[in-house]
C-alpha cells in the first residue's frame, strides 16, 4: 500500500519561507511522477508543481513560479516543496501526490485525476 506523509507546514508571516517534505513508502519511488497540490478554503484543489521520474525536470504553476521549487531525493524516497516569499493567498492544505508509476508522459500531469496516491495534507497558513 502506498503511503505519502507530508510534513513541514505551519503558521508563518508573509514573506517567510517553508519547506514541505513528503515521505513515500510502498512504491518504487524513483519510477513515479511526484507532485504537490493545494486546496484553500472554499476552492478546488489546485496543481502547484510536479517533478518527473526519468528526466527529473519540473513544472511549476504560474501562480507560484519563481517562489516555489519542487525537488526530490530518490535515495530518501522524499519529495520537497521549497516555498519562499509566501503570501496570504498561499494559505491552503498542501497535498503530496504520486502517479501510477513507470509511464512516460508527453506533458507533465497537472490534473488530480492523473495521480493515484495522495497524502493526508499539511496545513500552511500565511498571515499578513
Amino acid at each position: 500500500q502506498v503511503q505519502l506523509v507530508e510534513s513541514g507546514g505551519g503558521l508563518v508571516q508573509a514573506g517567510d519561507s517553508l519547506r514541505l517534505s513528503c515521505a513515500a513508502s510502498g512504491l518504487t519511488f524513483s519510477r513515479h511522477v511526484m507532485a504537490w497540490f493545494r486546496q484553500a478554503p472554499g476552492k478546488e484543489r489546485e496543481f502547484v508543481a510536479a517533478i518527473r521520474w526519468r528526466t527529473i525536470n519540473t513544472y511549476t504553476a504560474d501562480s507560484v513560479k519563481g517562489r516555489f521549487t519542487i525537488s526530490r531525493d530518490n535515495a530518501k524516497n522524499t519529495v520537497y516543496l521549497q516555498m519562499n516569499s509566501l503570501k496570504p493567498e498561499d494559505t491552503a492544505v498542501y497535498y503530496c501526490a504520486a502517479d501510477r508509476g513507470g509511464v512516460s508522459y508527453v506533458y507533465i500531469p497537472n490534473r488530480g485525476s492523473e495521480y493515484n496516491s495522495w497524502g493526508q495534507g499539511t496545513q500552511v497558513t500565511v498571515s499578513s
